[in-house]
């Protein structure tokens, strides 16, 4: 049984979430799609908005699926897939909306921890939503702001219609989203109008060898420091697999709590196929990859994004590897 692609919605208040879902729902894109929506009223407000294009919405309220209600958002999974597999519901994708102040991370884990939904879901990707006008304010006053574009495999700016003149202003935000997230695309976006191909079928959590890092132009000063950024590490020599291993364990043991997403190509001492790695938070893994090709040269790149991450004990660890 193929598994049900899971898109998250990510994005802080007013960024413009259900204006891109329900464009999502309204595209002619064949897709039979249902919504978890996560509310803290006690009455849905979207649904108007949304119409009646998703084949089911579940809405969670009174609270934010990623901490104390988390139970609820695998008990609305678990119903849909009651209703799918006793022909009540037809669906073949499956949209998460989170709330503006929740935390994708334990989501994210849900769908990894679960041995039902870990079979039946498989997470496609995540997409956080970024208000271009309020951003820089929201990115220095709300750290979970900062942790919501550290988790996403796509960024979209919303809103750039309001001001599009003030080029600086954008540049510099965009540096700052670089900064924050290495590894993630930056689409402009206009009353939720993308083309859903660079939404869907992204396979984010997928290990494969695609991983291009976007390191930023620093033209302009940042006002102030984020707590979440990216640590991007290369190196050209090769690495023993146990020592590389150490390293990993070492690095989750001490800092896992802070690391978002984190993920990796390496190339492995006496190998010829290319170790690749990632993870979310605790929850991570590794594979090999196809052989590396005899005029290539065998380089290594890893890309941890997480909160306050100490850049030289993690670049020591790494650099020490050279030595054994």
């Amino acid at each position: 049984m193929k598994p049900i692609n899971v898109t998250i919605l990510s994005g802080f208040l007013g960024a413009g979430k259900t204006t891109l879902l329900s464009h999502i729902l309204h595209a002619d894109h064949g897709h039979k799609i249902a919504v978890i929506e996560n509310e803290f009223g006690e009455v849905p407000i979207d649904n108007a908005l949304i119409g009646d294009r998703a084949t089911q919405i579940t809405t969670l309220s009174n609270g934010c699926i990623c901490c104390s209600r988390s139970s609820e958002l695998e008990n609305a999974l678990l119903d849909l897939l009651d209703g799918l597999d006793s022909g009540k519901l037809d669906f073949d994708r499956l949209v998460i909306e989170c709330t503006g102040m929740a935390d994708p991370g334990p989501i994210t884990q849900t769908f990894f921890s679960h041995e039902v939904l870990c079979e039946r879901f498989l997470l496609d990707g995540i997409i956080t939503l970024v208000d271009t006008v309020h951003a820089d304010k929201q990115l220095n006053d709300f750290a979970i702001a900062q942790a919501q574009i550290g988790y996403a495999d796509r960024i979209l700016l919303t809103k750039t219609d309001i001001e599009p003149n003030n080029t600086a202003q954008k540049e510099a935000l965009i540096e700052r989203i670089q900064r924050i997230n290495a590894r993630a695309p930056i689409y402009p976006v206009i009353h939720g109008d993308i083309d859903l191909k660079l939404l869907l079928d992204i396979e984010g959590f997928l290990l494969d060898s695609q991983l291009i890092v976007k390191q930023p132009i620093f033209r302009f000063a940042p006002k102030q420091q984020n707590e979440v950024e990216s640590i991007v590490v290369e190196f050209d020599y090769p690495v023993e697999l146990m020592a590389i291993s150490q390293v990993m364990e070492d690095l989750l043991l001490s800092f896992a709590d802070n690391l978002l997403r984190y993920k990796g190509i390496l190339s492995i001492k006496d190998e010829p196929k290319r170790l690749l790695f990632q993870g979310v938070q605790r929850l991570y893994s590794a594979d090999w990859d196809k052989d590396w090709l005899d005029d290539e040269k065998r380089h290594s790149v890893l890309v941890f994004i997480g909160i306050k991450l100490p850049e030289e004990i993690i670049r020591e660890k790494f650099a020490q590897l050279e030595l054994k």
